[in-house]
């Protein structure tokens, strides 16, 4: 691995900052069971609400180090800014980090600075290539672990983001892609999948976050099934240097929605 050569244990590659400006829009990851907001995931826009593609377009090889950086400090400083009371989770893709220690010196000195705690820090693992240096990753989970932060594997059964990762790498949660939980109130396909997953999920001691909810019948069904870790356009689409606050009609919906009886297979047996 290439070694970080920066002053003050600062790595090399990621300081300094980028020729474009960005903003932050944030999502509310909620607790459907304690009818709570849980968190916020921090998303990257452009200074005017452009969307991430508008941003991340403008990100080129040379640049990859420094806006993951870069994009770690805006969104803390941001949420704390707004006075967010929720933790925080922001994404980062592995390659862009040289050496776990160095490269999060940037993220600690301004959540220092703000009095943001480490322990209100989620960091998403989010994958666009397939993984060619599982040991790497397997380095930046611990590591960040280690160091008193949470650790999600994002868009968990799609893409990059498979199964086989979970054999080198334990993170404390898995955020469930959209693909496995649209329709799952009515799909046995999915419904098999999930309910599997909540098993897997207790026995590695991991959380489960599941993403893209937008109907109430999906996020009924999700709680009925034990995730109770939601996110999605049902509670609230990411707000633009913004946070929401009040869920509790999306909260009541769900609750007071009939109760969902987990689809057998002798549902879909012919007579």
């Amino acid at each position: 691995m290439t070694n970080c050569d920066g002053t003050d244990g600062q790595c090399a590659h990621c300081s300094g900052g980028t020729p474009f400006e960005f903003s932050m829009a944030f999502q509310p990851i909620v607790n459907v069971a304690q009818r709570d907001i849980y968190a916020y995931e921090a998303l990257v826009r452009g200074i005017n609400g452009e969307s991430a593609f508008f941003i991340l377009n403008q990100v080129t090889g040379e640049l990859l180090y420094r806006f993951d950086q870069a994009c770690r400090v805006k969104a803390v400083e941001l949420a704390s800014r707004l006075g967010m009371d929720r933790p925080l989770s922001i994404n980062f893709l592995p390659n862009a980090v040289y050496e776990p220690e160095a490269c999060i010196k940037a993220t600690l000195e301004v959540s220092e600075r703000v009095g943001w705690p480490v322990d209100q820090l989620i960091f998403e693992i989010t994958e666009t290539e397939k993984v060619r240096d599982r040991q790497h990753i397997k380095d930046i989970v611990d590591a960040y672990k280690e160091m008193g932060f949470t650790v999600a594997l994002d868009d968990f059964g799609s893409g990059y983001a498979n199964l086989d990762l979970l054999t080198t790498l334990s993170p404390n949660k898995l955020k469930i892609d959209r693909e496995l939980v649209m329709d799952c109130d009515q799909d046995f396909r999915r419904q098999s999948m999930l309910t599997a997953l909540v098993t897997m999920g207790r026995c590695l001691d991991m959380e489960l976050v599941a993403e893209g909810v937008e109907t109430v019948t999906e996020a009924r069904w999700l709680m009925d099934a034990g995730i109770y870790l939601q996110q999605g356009f049902f509670y609230a689409r990411p707000a633009f240097e913004h946070i929401v606050r009040d869920l509790h009609e999306a909260f009541d919906a769900v609750h007071q929605a009939p109760a969902n009886r987990l689809t057998s297979i002798s549902d879909f047996e012919t007579p």
